[in-house]
């Protein structure tokens, strides 16, 4: 019986060249208390956070987070790494439920449950190479031959590379595309017809039979994304994606009775608590959980289930690793979001950078290997890039 040793926690932080953004990259929450919208700087993830927790076999499990490494990092080695040492880490739920219930002061939502999320995605890479099978395999198997994906790259730009970039996404296999708004409710009518700019130049360059979604990252108020939905519903979106703050769950709903484009949300939502109530409101046509926030591996399989019973689609926010074997092991998810591998620029594209292992898109869809361990996973050595903090 593998019993826990050590958990070690390590923050990536990129210092090498980023790209810049222009206003109007994407709207953000914060867009009704800043000076410019569209700008998404304040939510650059140019930090990351690895785990990795170790066995007296040497067996190592790593996991990540992306958002607030620092935090996260003090959370777990606080609160966290004294709940697992000598734990067996194929006590799985014992080990989730015993660092949630000790920590729900403080830790149902946020920092506390990205803590978690991280740590459970490092439990589950371990049981994966102690018993010698791909998580995907332990939660099921494979429902699907390879995992078809969505190009996620088109952020609010001149509409000339707009329509070149989504463009080429459609002639690469890709079966959908997203971009993303750049202006919101302090931008008024104008704003929304750029809106409506950029949805109108990515269909024409993608043409009827690839589909477009449009991320708005919390960026609207209730009355604007009314508009914005009536202003876009006659390009056949497959959704637009938290176009309000995430507590609004009534606002969610709202707006998906309207029947005018699909409603997707969940990315900032936590636990299975969070979704079922999000559902009983029935505020989401999509739910866009991330693994490695919203509970890790133990939560998201008990949230698919819970949506597959509500028949609600299950489509992980930013694709990688922890979300792709979630969705290979479920009926519920048939599509998943990639990030193609570019300079860096917001941050979610850092996985390429820290990890070997990710699968690479081909004629729009990835597969996973059946016969690789755990996530399947290795860490890079870091350059001159990354400055680490142990």
């Amino acid at each position: 019986m593998a019993r826990i040793t050590d958990v070690k926690t390590t923050i990536w932080e990129w210092v090498g060249p980023v790209a810049p953004m222009p206003p109007h990259f994407c709207t953000t929450a914060s867009d009704l208390v800043a000076d410019v919208t569209g700008s998404i700087a304040g939510f650059r993830f140019l930090g990351w956070l690895v785990v990795e927790i170790t066995c007296d076999d040497g067996t190592v499990g790593i996991g990540n987070a992306a958002l607030a490494p620092h935090a996260t990092k003090a959370t777990i080695d606080t609160y966290l790494k004294p709940l697992l040492i000598g734990t067996d880490p194929l006590d799985s739920e014992y080990i989730w439920q015993s660092m949630y219930r000790r920590t729900l002061p403080f830790g149902r939502k946020g920092i506390g449950m990205t803590a978690i999320s991280a740590v459970d995605l490092a439990v589950w890479d371990l049981k994966g190479k102690l018993l010698g099978q791909p998580v995907f395999k332990l939660l099921g198997g494979r429902t699907k031959s390879r995992i078809p994906v969505y190009a996620s790259r088109l952020y609010s730009q001149p509409l000339d590379t707009l329509y070149t970039e989504a463009k080429a996404y459609a002639e690469q296999g890709f079966p959908a595309v997203k971009l993303r708004f750049g202006w919101g409710p302090k931008d008024g009518p104008a704003g929304i017809a750029k809106n409506v700019d950029l949805v109108r130049t990515t269909r024409e360059a993608v043409g009827p039979d690839v589909d477009i979604m449009a991320d708005c990252y919390m960026g609207w108020t209730l009355e604007y994304a009314r508009r914005m939905l009536r202003a876009v519903a006659p390009f056949n979106l497959r959704w637009v994606e938290e176009p309000v703050i995430a507590d609004d769950l009534h606002g969610y709903a709202e707006l998906k009775a309207m029947g005018l484009v699909a409603i997707s949300g969940g990315e900032h939502e936590y636990t299975l608590y969070g979704f079922r109530q999000a559902l009983d409101l029935k505020s989401y046509d999509i739910v866009q959980f991330d693994v490695n926030r919203v509970g890790g591996v133990t939560a998201a399989k008990k949230i698919a289930d819970l949506c597959e019973a509500h028949d609600v689609v299950v489509i992980p926010h930013a694709g990688q690793m922890h979300n792709y074997h979630v969705t290979m092991s479920t009926y519920a998810g048939p599509i998943a979001e990639y990030f193609p591998k570019v300079p860096v620029e917001v941050g979610n594209e850092l996985f390429w950078y820290i990890f070997d292992g990710e699968p690479i898109a081909e004629n729009g869809s990835i597969d996973l290997a059946d016969d690789r361990p755990g996530f399947g996973l290795t860490l890079k050595t870091p350059d001159q890039n990354f400055k680490l903090t142990a």
